[in-house]
């Protein structure tokens, strides 16, 4: 089995994912209908090697047991992963077709957080698992024995999108230099994925914010000095807005918390 994560170091402080030995748990309302129905898709898991195999990731969520989500994640094949926008969105996996190697009545709960690139050396029937058109995850092997023996390898399963449910409020990490401001979101509920970001100093009006690269946003804009505010848009189109996130004298490298989505 091969596989091809794209691994990309930030930092982040602690977020909530969960596993589930349940199959009932409710459908997403930041989806249509049709996307919250279990659909097919195949799977194979990683054996980290190396505690630095626990980092970094293609949505810069950074050390992943540090944030949170510990084993509770996975990658996705580039037809899911939609360049990022997917990050942070949550998943429910079952193992279905194999009663050889299922372990029946079991699913997963998990969270969108690295990528997993194509090898067009292969076909997508042979070695490319994670070439266009396929629908594909990769789990760390302790996620992926919570459904099917470990033996299994590259195995059939049905997916869905759910609520993300998480502990706490939103966090945004502040990183940059100069004018130059990248906030990390993370432990984001309801949808879990970000459409948008918006900045407002306590001198300025709502500024939005560019994505960077996976859950890392950013600006040109010197808002040193001044109280932050932060307004975010998930993929459902619903809208929190957290004031006074950030005091005036906020530095880079800290982390605040900021209004959280309700989830049903």
């Amino acid at each position: 089995m091969q596989l091809f994560l794209l691994l990309l170091a930030a930092l982040s402080p602690p977020a909530t994912s969960h596993y589930s030995s349940s199959t009932s748990s409710p459908s997403s309302s930041t989806v249509s209908t049709s996307a919250s129905e279990w659909r097919p898709a195949r799977a194979t898991y990683y054996a980290a090697t190396n505690p630095r195999d626990a980092v970094g990731g293609a949505c810069g969520y950074g050390d992943l047991v540090k944030s949170g989500y510990g084993m509770a994640t996975v990658g996705l094949s580039e037809t899911l992963f939609e360049r990022g926008q997917i990050c942070g969105a949550c998943f429910e996996l079952r193992c279905v077709d194999d009663l050889r190697w299922c372990i029946p009545g079991t699913s997963i709960i998990l969270t969108a957080t690295n990528f997993c690139a194509p090898n067009y050396g292969f076909d997508p029937d042979g070695g490319g698992h994670c070439n266009p058109p396929n629908k594909h995850f990769v789990l760390p092997i302790e996620a992926f024995e919570k459904i099917a023996i470990w033996k299994a390898g590259n195995m059939p399963v049905q997916y869905r999108r759910i609520n993300c449910r998480r502990e706490g409020s939103i966090r945004f990490t502040i990183d940059g230099g100069g004018i130059f401001i990248s906030v990390l979101i993370t432990n984001v509920a309801g949808s879990g994925d970000i459409a948008a970001v918006k900045v407002k100093g306590s001198r300025t009006g709502w500024l939005p914010m560019g994505r960077n690269w996976g859950q890392n946003w950013h600006i040109n804009a010197d808002l040193k000095n001044q109280a932050l505010s932060f307004e975010v848009t998930a993929s459902d189109r619903s809208t929190v807005t957290a004031y006074n996130v950030a005091p005036r004298n906020w530095d880079y490298g800290q982390t605040f918390e900021g209004k959280q989505f309700e989830t049903p």
